[in-house]
């Protein structure tokens, strides 16, 4: 495992707080069997005590496991016999067949394509699954992220990928999935966009929906900004990089915790630092796409690759539930209240 252990040194503005103390999780999951990686929150609206955490178990014979609250896998709902699923999102109220449902997605690797289940049975709807960078060089489908436009309710899957022979204009892909007629989805190919530095992957993305911005992790880069409408006037320009300076190594994870209309907070991994470092969602007063550095929080996870964050308070979670995972095979899931505490954050 390479670790930077200079990250302690850098400088921080006077006015960040550090949690001097590691903040511990409320629930820990069960031991998945190869290597956890990207969590997904599913909030049951009819009965928040029923919602669900969905992450993936990485290997060649992996899976989108399913937990409750508690912590324990749900096997009966859990897809075994995926080709390394790595990262996955949710969406909620798509338009299926005669009605509507909300879904996971997952980027299924190893086999390039993507996979689709309806919640809470995890039934699969996606025809087999949807392939992904068909014609590239690079394909190995590594981070998703679901973006549902507001004015229509179109729902648009946007991939990463892992970095060997990806090119460095055009990095990620934009699809936008469609019931075929027969209560499955298929994806259309929308575009190729986003820069990529070269250095490293980009893996860990997320979707603002309200505010209707991609936020993507370019590792030992920074966080890149764009438009998450394909449609958008101006939708290929980069809008910022976050984070350009003060992390470990690897930027990862990306977990968006709204405060009200527009406010709130991006929280992105500091992997091999193993802190949270966190960023006004909002901007500031005179730049919405500027994001300085509000906080750093350090909790008892591992080398942090996924994240996911939902600011409904569920039981036992004051404030809304953060999960992340670590590397000891594990979804941590943490109180949103103690997090806030241990940064200092309003």
């Amino acid at each position: 495992m390479f670790r930077l252990l200079s990250a302690c040194c850098f400088l921080l503005p006077a006015f960040v707080t550090v949690a001097e103390t590691v903040v511990t999780p409320r629930v820990t999951t069960t031991a998945s069997r190869y290597d956890t990686d990207d969590p997904a929150i599913w909030v049951n609206r009819a009965n928040p005590a029923e919602s669900l955490v969905l992450g993936t178990d990485k290997d060649i014979d992996g899976a989108l496991m399913v937990f409750g609250l508690d912590g324990v896998e749900q096997q009966d709902k859990s897809v075994r016999g995926l080709l390394r699923p790595n990262n996955c999102d949710i969406a909620y109220d798509i338009a299926l067949g005669e009605g509507t449902a909300d879904l996971v997605v997952v980027a299924e690797r190893f086999a390039h394509r993507l996979r689709v289940y309806r919640l809470p049975d995890m039934a699969p709807v996606d025809g087999g699954g949807i392939p992904v960078f068909e014609g590239e060089r690079a394909r190995d489908v590594m981070g998703i992220a679901l973006y549902r436009r507001p004015h229509d309710g179109a729902l648009f899957a946007i991939v990463s990928r892992s970095d060997f022979g990806a090119p460095q204009q055009g990095y990620l892909h934009q699809y936008r999935l469609v019931d075929d007629g027969t209560g499955q989805l298929t994806g259309i190919f929308v575009r190729a966009f986003a820069d990529w530095s070269g250095l490293k992957e980009i893996e860990a993305l997320a979707v603002d929906n309200e505010l209707g911005y991609l936020y993507a992790s370019d590792e030992t880069y920074g966080v890149r900004k764009y438009l998450a409408d394909p449609a958008a006037e101006d939708a290929e320009d980069e809008l910022a990089v976050i984070g350009r300076t003060g992390f470990a190594w690897d930027h990862e994870g990306i977990s968006i915790y709204p405060t009200g209309p527009g406010t709130g907070y991006i929280l992105v991994s500091d992997q091999q630092a193993d802190t949270f470092r966190i960023f006004p969602r909002e901007g500031t007063a005179t730049d919405p796409h500027d994001h300085p550095l509000v906080g750093v929080v350090k909790l008892a996870t591992e080398d942090s690759d996924g994240s996911d964050v939902t600011a409904v308070e569920l039981p036992g979670f004051p404030g809304g539930l953060f999960v992340a995972m670590s590397t000891d095979r594990t979804f941590q899931f943490y109180a949103w209240d103690d997090i806030a505490a241990a940064a200092g954050l309003k």
